[in-house]
């Protein structure tokens, strides 16, 4: 980090500093340096922390420790049921690194006391947090080196590629999407864990002098506190939904079958502690849902059901299917989808309400110009469903104080509605 001091700016307001822009400073320059791979961890690769002893050690060590931790976590995504977690990575100045398995030692509550009051550096946050809470890991401060590159304007916020342009050194990705549940863990996936932290409080501070200079420290200190603080999400209405493909069923009866079929193949997976989609995948919940077989057998002779495992659960399969074949039509779903208070689609709105319609457009292109002018991706200015729920329904009066009222009830923060809401209360005014 460059220690010469850098001016007080604004945390928002209508024009941006006359300093280095978010641009400037997101770009590598022409004559950078090139890329130098990480390859082993500066001090090798810990020993996983097992045993409750081991994880006293860790504790005394990281609550001795100095500046911020950085923290990661390591999922089964797409192996296993859920999100949770089966690898917990730190390091901390002093401390150095350490590797946990919360499937050993679940109850981490005792490093998150000994860590009360300091930065956690995590990259992407909101993805790791609800699995880290599961394991008692609640951070008192958050930096998010993803949420700190999108206000910066980077192209592309991955880790690799943001520690790529803020330090000119490569991580090797080839393991971040294994099977983590995996016992014991491989040494070289080991090495890739160890790696994702080593650098992490480093690229912190770079990304904080980038976001201090481009008069974004306090935009980026109020989403981090929003990723920290956030609830869970609800659950879904109708998760069945989600069914890739889902569009191309029109009816109510083969709608049935897709929801009969998707709460089976979710009791299985649960049961089994399986990825949902390695027990049914998707499309064949489609197949079967248009070609309706009465039988096991007609079920088999689709080509989506032709695998082994599916094979050997047809049975399971076709009774589902026989349970929504079977349903009343007055307990069949919705063709129109469950219930909600959210605005329609867009599309729709120009039939719908004109009015609406031309507040969205007014509303997207001021949205639009100020992403354009600060380097800030759109979505990261004002959630979109926000801006669709203020143009659909929106105060009596639409006045500044009228809209940032609402923006402030749906979420959104001081430095979002500095920001936006004049914009947007200008484009109102304008229809």
């Amino acid at each position: 980090m460059r220690s010469e001091a850098t001016p007080d700016l604004p945390a928002g307001g209508s024009e941006p500093p006359a300093v280095v822009s978010a641009d400037d400073a997101a770009v590598p320059q022409a004559d950078a340096p090139e890329i130098v791979m990480l390859t082993e961890p500066a001090e090798g690769i810990p020993s996983v922390v097992e045993t409750p002893e081991a994880l006293a050690a860790v504790v005394a060590a990281f609550g001795a420790g100095t500046g911020p931790v950085a923290v990661d976590a390591e999922r089964a995504s797409g192996y296993r049921y859920g999100q949770r977690t089966y690898l917990v990575q730190l390091r901390r100045e002093g401390a150095g690194t350490a590797l946990i398995d919360p499937i050993a030692v679940p109850d981490l509550s005792s490093l998150s006391e000994a860590l009360v009051g300091v930065e956690w550096v995590l990259h992407a946050a909101s993805q790791d947090l609800p699995g880290l809470a599961e394991q008692g890991l609640l951070p008192s401060r958050v930096f998010d080196t993803e949420l700190g590159a999108r206000l910066l304007g980077m192209e592309r916020v991955g880790l690799a590629a943001v520690v790529a342009d803020a330090l000119g050194l490569g991580l090797a990705k080839e393991h971040s999407a294994v099977d983590w549940s995996t016992r014991p863990l491989p040494t070289e996936w080991l090495r890739y864990a160890a790696l994702d932290v080593e650098v992490l409080v480093e690229l912190r501070e770079i990304l904080a002098e980038r976001l201090a200079v481009a008069g974004k420290a306090e935009w980026a200190a109020q989403e981090f506190e929003a990723v920290r603080t956030a609830p869970l999400p609800a659950p879904r209405v109708e998760p069945w939904r989600r069914v890739s493909g889902l569009h191309a069923i029109r009816d109510a009866r083969r709608l049935g079958v897709v929801r009969e079929l998707w709460l089976t193949r979710d009791q299985n997976a649960r049961q089994r502690d399986i990825s949902p989609g390695r027990v049914l995948p998707d499309h064949a919940i489609i197949a079967a849902a248009q070609a309706l077989p009465r039988t096991v057998s007609e079920l088999t002779a689709l080509p989506a059901f032709a695998g082994k495992g599916t094979r050997r659960r047809a049975p399971l399969w076709q009774q589902a299917i026989d349970r929504a074949l079977a349903e009343p039509d007055s307990e069949l779903p919705s063709v129109r989808g469950p219930k909600s208070d959210a605005p329609p689609p867009p599309r729709a709105w120009a039939e719908k309400d004109p009015a609406a319609a031309a507040r969205l457009a007014a509303a997207r292109d001021a949205v639009a110009a100020l992403s354009a002018q600060w380097s800030v991706p759109a979505e990261n200015l004002l959630q979109p469903d926000l801006l669709r729920r203020l143009c659909w329904t929106p105060p009596a009066v639409l006045d500044l104080d009228s809209i940032g009222a609402f923006l402030s009830a749906g979420g959104a923060r001081p430095w979002q509605i500095e920001l936006v809401g004049p914009r947007l209360a200008e484009a109102f005014a304008a229809l």
